[in-house]
């Protein structure tokens, strides 16, 4: 199989993303290694720029609770009654998209 141009890999990336299989599961599937993957995750991902998101808080006058539900990007949901220091936070969330 020939080199895939950008835009294949986008698709295989999207396609992965939407299809809510493990990595390994999509790659036997399509017939690629997950090392391939996860090279294309990797390289598309660095050109990607981050994503804000708006939050709304729905309730002002509600106590402060000390857990949180995080729903990330890939469909994933991170939900903790841990505290966590910001850069702990950030590196749960690179780990748990890229899962």
């Amino acid at each position: 199989m020939g080199k895939r141009s950008v835009e294949d890999v986008r698709g295989i990336i999207a396609e992965f993303e939407r299809s809510g299989l493990r990595r390994r599961e999509f790659c036997e599937r399509r017939g690629i290694p997950v090392t391939t993957l996860d090279y294309y995750r990797h390289r598309i991902g660095r050109k990607a720029k981050p994503r804000m998101a708006k939050v709304n808080i729905a309730d002002t006058d509600a106590q402060p609770q000390d857990n949180f539900t995080l729903l990330l990007a890939n469909g994933r949901r991170i939900e903790s009654s841990w505290r966590f220091a910001e850069a702990e936070l950030a590196r749960l969330i690179r780990v748990a998209e890229s899962a």
